[in-house]
């Protein structure tokens, strides 16, 4: 059940190649299958970091058994990812990590 939102500030003019490429990227990386992916795309965003409004985006990955100790690998791909695919500087992306309880998670009228 892994969930990718990204939030920039950044026009993308393919938005349905742009999640079918991160969903690759996220079950990839996850090992998870993509029948259970969710990528979540928010573009032209008004946002401000660092006191600029150059391009930049806040990602949220959350996830049932994210791999706590991967996290740093998880960061620099998707970060690489976000800098290929929207001309964002790695340097202007915030990624909030989040693991999912199985119970805590709906889906299909019941939880995982």
């Amino acid at each position: 059940m892994p969930v990718l939102k990204i939030q920039t500030n950044s026009e993308v003019h393919e938005k349905a190649k742009l999640m079918e490429n991160a969903a690759a990227l996220l079950s990839n990386i996850l090992g998870k299958p993509l029948q259970y992916i969710m990528v979540i795309i928010d573009t032209n965003t008004d946002m401000l970091f660092a006191g600029s409004s150059e391009p930049l985006a806040y990602v949220e990955l959350k996830s049932i058994g994210l791999p706590q100790n991967r996290t740093s690998e998880i960061s620099a791909e998707l970060c690489s990812f976000i800098e290929r695919e929207l001309n964002v500087a790695q340097n202007r992306i915030y990624i909030e990590f989040a693991e999912a309880q199985r119970n805590m998670f709906g889906w299909n009228g019941g939880t995982f």
